[in-house]
C-alpha cells in the first residue's frame, strides 16, 4: 500500500480484541477519517439512501462524498465505541447499498474502515491494505468487563453471541470466512500490546 496515494485500510477484528481502537488511533495517526457500522448504517437511513441512488450520485458528481459531507455537516473522524454486533437478519439491498457507499468513499478519500467486510468490498482495491485483530479469549472478555461494565459470565456469552453473528453474516454476503487468513495482508495477535503499539506496528508495515 502507498499513503501518498488514495488509499483504504479496513480492519476486521474479533469483539474485545481492541480492534476497533487500533482502527481509530491509526486513522488519526495517518490523518484520515475513520468509518464504523454506525456512521455508514446511521448515514444509509437517516438520508434514505439505495445503491441505485448512490451509483446516480457517483454518475452526477465526481467527488460526491465530499459534497455529500459537506452538504449534511458530516466531519472527519467520526466513530463510535459501542459494541459493534451485526444485524443478524441484514437485508441483501442493505449490503448491497452499504457497499456501494463504502467504494465511493474509498473513490473519494483515503480511509480506515472498520469490520464492515471491508476485505471482501475492496478485494479489488489498488491501494488497499486488510488487516486482521485477534487476541486470546481471556483478553477479549476480560476488555468487555472492563469497557462495558459486563460480567465475566455475560462478557463471554456476548462474546460467543457476537463471533457467530459476524460470521454468520461474512459467509452469507461474501461466500467465505472472515477467519481465513488469506483475506488479509496482516494478521495481528493482540496479546501482551496495546492500541497505540498495534498502530505504530501497521504504520511500519506501510513504511
Amino acid at each position: 500500500m502507498n499513503k501518498n496515494e488514495k488509499f483504504v485500510i479496513t480492519i476486521n477484528r474479533e469483539i474485545g480484541s481492541g480492534g476497533h481502537t487500533v482502527g481509530a488511533k491509526l486513522a488519526a495517526k495517518l490523518g484520515v477519517p475513520y468509518y464504523d457500522k454506525v456512521v455508514i448504517k446511521g448515514l444509509m437511513e437517516k438520508y434514505k439512501l439505495s445503491a441505485e441512488e448512490i451509483e446516480s450520485m457517483k454518475g452526477r458528481k465526481q467527488d460526491w462524498w465530499s459534497e455529500f459531507k459537506r452538504v449534511v455537516g458530516i466531519g472527519a473522524g467520526l466513530t463510535n465505541s459501542v459494541i459493534d454486533e451485526p444485524d443478524l437478519f441484514y437485508v441483501g439491498d442493505m449490503f448491497r447499498t452499504e457497499k456501494e457507499m463504502l467504494k465511493g468513499i474509498a473513490e473519494s478519500e483515503s480511509c480506515v474502515v472498520a469490520g464492515r467486510s471491508g476485505f471482501f468490498v475492496f478485494q479489488d482495491h489498488p491501494n488497499h491494505l486488510s488487516v486482521f485483530i485477534t487476541a486470546p479469549l481471556e483478553q477479549r472478555i476480560q476488555r468487555l468487563v472492563d469497557k462495558q461494565g459486563l460480567s465475566a459470565e455475560e462478557a463471554a456469552k456476548t462474546v460467543e453471541k457476537i463471533d457467530k453473528a459476524r460470521e454468520n453474516y461474512v459467509q452469507k454476503f461474501t461466500g467465505t470466512t472472515r477467519y481465513d487468513t488469506r483475506n488479509y495482508d496482516l494478521v495481528i495477535n493482540m496479546k501482551g500490546k496495546t492500541e497505540d503499539e498495534i498502530a505504530d506496528l501497521i504504520l511500519q508495515y506501510i513504511g
